[in-house]
């Protein structure tokens, strides 16, 4: 699998950031176990930063929306930051782009959680 996910705080926000392939076998179970770990840690502010990220596939926007759906369910927020082209593109192309809150700035990002 690689390399490990960055997690840092950023005043009450717990920053998650993604980096290499978020596909099948490879990053997508990573990354939900890094964000469920986060929300058992009693995490109410996750923002995903996926600036490192280099590829996406449907188990990875899959697993996205899953974590986002637990997360909601918990009474949390989840929310995403700097998204290369391509998965900008994923994320239009499925619609999905509705559901997540994106930011480009980080300080943008964490503004909005209020």
């Amino acid at each position: 699998m690689g390399k490990d996910f960055g997690i840092r705080m950023n005043g009450d926000v717990k920053v998650i950031e993604l980096k290499g392939k978020i596909t099948i076998g490879s990053g997508d179970l990573k990354m939900r176990e890094t964000i469920h770990q986060a929300l058992g840690d009693g995490t109410k502010k996750i923002l995903i930063d996926m600036a490192g990220v280099s590829t996406i596939d449907s188990s990875g926007v899959g697993e996205l929306v899953g974590c986002y759906t637990t997360a909601t369910h918990k009474g949390a927020k989840l929310k995403l930051m700097n998204l290369p082209n391509k998965i900008q593109d994923v994320l239009t192309v499925t619609q999905l782009i509705t559901v997540f809150d994106v930011y480009s700035s980080e300080a943008e990002a964490v503004a909005s959680f209020g």
